[in-house]
């Protein structure tokens, strides 16, 4: 038989659900917004050009900067619901 799950959980060290999913939703966040931004201003500068790029671009900082707004108001709803 394997000893290891005769073992008590208690030798390892308790996980951080919590903080782990704060880390991941941070991180997706900011994957969110450099996809939009870096790959979307990319394809707007190979089809159309650097003029329309840069309007592209300016355009998709506003996206990414109202993503970013709602992710701040539900992040804030949450620790305000007690749930941190």
């Amino acid at each position: 038989m394997n000893d290891r799950n005769d073992r008590p959980s208690a030798s390892r060290p308790p996980t951080d659900t919590r903080s782990q999913r704060h880390t991941l939703d941070r991180n997706l966040a900011w994957a969110v917004v450099i996809f939009l931004v870096g790959v979307g201003g990319l394809l707007i500068a190979l089809i159309y050009g650097a003029g329309p790029a840069l309007l592209g671009i300016s355009c998709l900082l506003g996206g990414a900067a109202l993503f970013g707004l709602v992710w701040l108001i539900l992040t804030l709803m949450q620790r305000w619901a007690g749930e941190d």
